[in-house]
């Protein structure tokens, strides 16, 4: 991720939902670095199945100098384009009112599960 073309901040992590990810960190729900220049536009986007994979190819990259960084994203993307700009719609949380409320059993034998109610009764 990075915040602008020519960034001052390249920014390289791992996530297991790249969506909630951006959204989350252009609506600024989690513990940011300095404001101005805080990245909020993914630059470079990588799918890579096994997680263990993905945190080596992460922590190979955040060893890198910045240059180098700098070339890998402009050999893919020359022009910095965000590639999340057209995600307005592809994560959207739901707010706390509309999520169904969990049913909690109700009784002597709350919390217990079918086979532990039997041996206390």
């Amino acid at each position: 991720m990075t915040n602008g073309h020519k960034p001052a901040v390249v920014y390289t992590g791992v996530t297991g939902n790249l969506a909630r990810r951006v959204w989350a960190t252009q609506k600024q729900t989690h513990i940011r670095l300095h404001q101005p220049l805080q990245p909020d536009s993914p630059c470079l986007l990588r799918t890579l199945f096994y997680p263990d994979t993905a945190i080596s190819r992460e922590k190979e990259i955040k060893g890198w100098r910045r240059s180098k960084k700098i070339k890998l994203v402009e050999s893919m993307n020359p022009r910095w384009e965000d590639m999340a700009k057209d995600w307005e719609n592809v994560y959207k949380p739901e707010a706390a009112a509309d999520q169904p409320e969990i049913p909690h059993p109700a009784g002597e034998n709350a919390g217990l599960r079918d086979d532990a109610a039997g041996k206390n009764a």
